[in-house]
């Protein structure tokens, strides 16, 4: 592709790196804002530097936040006896979309992955043993990907968390096998986490 501008290459170049983005529609981006004021460029760049430079993870829950604590963890509305494990925040995301879940969570920050040299010691699993030793909480729902790494994820974590006696569930499997959660219809997950089993019952099936 030739470019009748370094500048306009390079923008397209830096577009081109973002997932899902070619450079065909890289360079649709790029003219679109060349067409604009350059208030609105300006106001666009200040945005992603500002969140990038500001954003944070909570410190209990590791979700992403404007502040040390992030808005769910700190709401007193919340039920904080149930907290739902996930495997990034994109996740809280879906989940908080259906409307039907009003306990907490915690963000692991990936899965157990053998494969990719991924192991329990590199995910959030520590300080979530350190949020079951305040003994607040009396479920913890699995809420991770219906794949083969999120099954090893759960039955790992159902193995250290045993001793705590809390009940563990998973969500139904509504979802098939191999699906992700930020891609699953609201009203789907949503029933999914409604009908969530005790995850003794479903490692039996």
């Amino acid at each position: 592709m030739q470019f009748p501008s370094k500048l306009i290459e390079d923008a397209v170049h830096a577009f081109a790196t973002l997932p899902g983005i070619g450079k065909k529609t890289a360079l649709r981006l790029v003219m679109h804002l060349l067409q604009q004021e350059p208030k609105s460029t300006e106001l666009l760049s200040e945005a992603i530097l500002k969140m990038r430079k500001d954003i944070q993870f909570c410190s209990t829950c590791h979700n992403v936040s404007d502040d040390p604590v992030c808005s769910i963890c700190s709401s007193p509305a919340r039920d904080r006896q149930v907290v739902c494990v996930v495997e990034n925040f994109r996740d809280i995301l879906a989940i908080e979309n259906t409307r039907h879940y009003n306990g907490l969570y915690h963000v692991l920050e990936g899965l157990i992955s053998p494969m990719d040299g991924i192991g329990p010691e590199q995910l959030n699993i520590q300080s979530l043993l350190e949020r079951m030793d305040q003994g607040e909480i009396q479920e913890l729902i699995m809420a991770l990907n219906p794949t083969i790494d999120g099954d090893t994820t759960i039955f790992y974590l159902s193995k250290i968390l045993s001793k705590y006696g809390v009940k563990i569930t998973s969500i139904a499997r509504g979802i098939a096998f191999g699906g992700e959660l930020e891609y699953v219809d609201e009203i789907t997950l949503a029933r999914s986490i409604q009908a969530r089993l005790p995850y003794e019952s479903y490692l039996n099936k």
